[in-house]
């Protein structure tokens, strides 16, 4: 199996940051993990409100949990809150239905790992995760459905 690595989600990170002060947004905390939701890496810039790191590792949670974009996950829970409700018990907590967590996809399609962004408007976090993300030559889902293949999710 495939997995980010350690120089590749430094690439990601340091996109995401490096982005976020050119467009002046506020300061960002970002986390990578490896299939499996273990941490690879985590920036918190400086100025960044307390619990950064636990909404950004949810956000990146709730992209491999549900294989998929954190943001369709927080589309998911306004759709189907039941559902929600029971993924996010089911996780105890770990999920973070908001937009700003990416899956990374490998050049053949498969997940090797996720990113999560918070700091600032969830949109914005979600625009930097897929920036960081093909910064460091790595595919989103969506540069996945321009392809035509199938695209896999590796587990544990």
């Amino acid at each position: 199996m495939s997995i980010v690595t350690l120089a590749q989600a430094e690439r990601i990170i340091d996109a995401i940051i490096a982005r976020g002060r050119e467009q002046g947004l506020r300061p960002l905390s970002v986390v990578v993990v490896e299939p499996g939701c273990i941490v690879k890496a985590f920036k918190k810039e400086d100025g960044s409100a307390m619990m950064r790191f636990e909404m950004a590792f949810g956000k990146a949670y709730a992209s491999l949990a549900l294989g998929r974009s954190s943001d369709l996950v927080r589309q998911r829970a306004e759709h189907r809150p039941m559902f929600m409700e029971y993924m996010i018990g089911a996780s105890r907590g770990q999920i973070f239905p908001e937009g700003g967590g990416q899956l990374i996809r490998d050049a053949s399609g498969d997940v090797i790992g996720a990113v999560g962004v918070t700091g600032d408007l969830q949109e914005k976090d979600d625009e930097l995760a897929a920036y960081g993300i093909r910064a460091a030559g790595l595919m989103t889902d969506d540069d996945c459905a321009g392809l035509g293949t199938q695209v896999r999710v590796t587990r544990d």
